[in-house]
């Protein structure tokens, strides 16, 4: 969308998609490692955005931002959908692929990446919405969920901030991933008091309760998530003690036994 012929200083700039990647321990490789590094990653995002129908940031005015140990990449917000899926997976693909090559004296590539869309001035790249992508990919959430990452062989943390959840996997536009392949956390930035917001956090070939036991801010399901079955973690079992109780083997909540326990009958035949 083209921009007004003649703006006003309080006008709201048009929105843009942003992509934001974070090399991981960038500033432990060698210094002559750097540079090869930082290479590959380029090579490796500028191939999964050409696979994905993607163009590519560098080749278009204001697109491309340098950060050092990584970029924030800007995309027509009507992109945002593909930007989530199939971008989030393939780029993990490509990342294992590249470890399967890597030779021994080449660094290990993990990324951390976050989604957001907001209004943004351009060419200069003024405005909340960069600096709410910067924050996300620097959130603790995200680095505490690059551990489930690691643990499961996966290349990839991402966050996505609310906004792009709601229109992209809650308006069901991504068909090779569901609600249940996030989790809802709250994004805080250390020495960034003012900065809290909530997000989803993916880690490919994952889903949202996998990864919950990494997350200090991991928010609790709601009711309605909690009893709905999920494709790997299933609902709570209950079991009958002989003391009377109940054991749940799994995490539940009062609102899940007050929907799933209407009557209680107790067999006194074998006592």
């Amino acid at each position: 969308m083209d921009a007004p012929l003649h703006a006003e200083p309080l006008d709201v700039p048009a929105e843009v998609a942003l992509v934001a990647i974070d090399m991981e321990k960038y500033s432990q490789i060698s210094e002559a490692k750097m540079a090869a590094a930082r290479c590959d990653v380029d090579d490796i995002v500028a191939t999964v955005l050409a696979d994905c129908g993607l163009p590519d940031p560098q080749e278009l005015p204001g697109g491309y931002k340098d950060s050092g140990d990584g970029a924030i990449l800007l995309f027509s917000p009507a992109m945002l959908t593909r930007l989530v899926d199939p971008l989030m997976g393939q780029l993990n693909a490509a990342l294992t692929r590249y470890e399967r090559q890597r030779l021994a004296s080449s660094p290990i590539l993990r990324l951390r990446a976050s989604v957001h869309v907001g209004p943004l001035s351009l060419p200069d790249h003024r405005g909340d919405a960069i600096n709410d992508t910067a924050r996300l990919l620097d959130c603790q959430a995200i680095r505490q969920a690059l551990s489930a990452a690691k643990d499961s062989g996966a290349f990839l943390a991402a966050a996505l901030s609310e906004i792009v959840y709601q229109r992209t996997v809650r308006a069901g536009r991504t068909p090779d991933l569901g609600p249940h392949h996030f989790l809802e956390a709250t994004a805080r930035v250390s020495g960034k008091s003012g900065f809290e917001q909530p997000c989803r956090i993916h880690v490919p070939g994952l889903t949202g309760t996998a990864v919950r036991p990494y997350l200090a801010d991991a928010l609790a399901p709601t009711a309605a998530a909690a009893s709905t079955p999920q494709p790997i973690d299933g609902p709570a079992t209950p079991a009958r003690s002989s003391g009377g109780t109940f054991q749940f083997h799994g995490q539940v909540s009062d609102a899940t036994i007050a929907d799933r326990i209407e009557t209680v009958r107790i067999d006194r035949r074998h006592r």
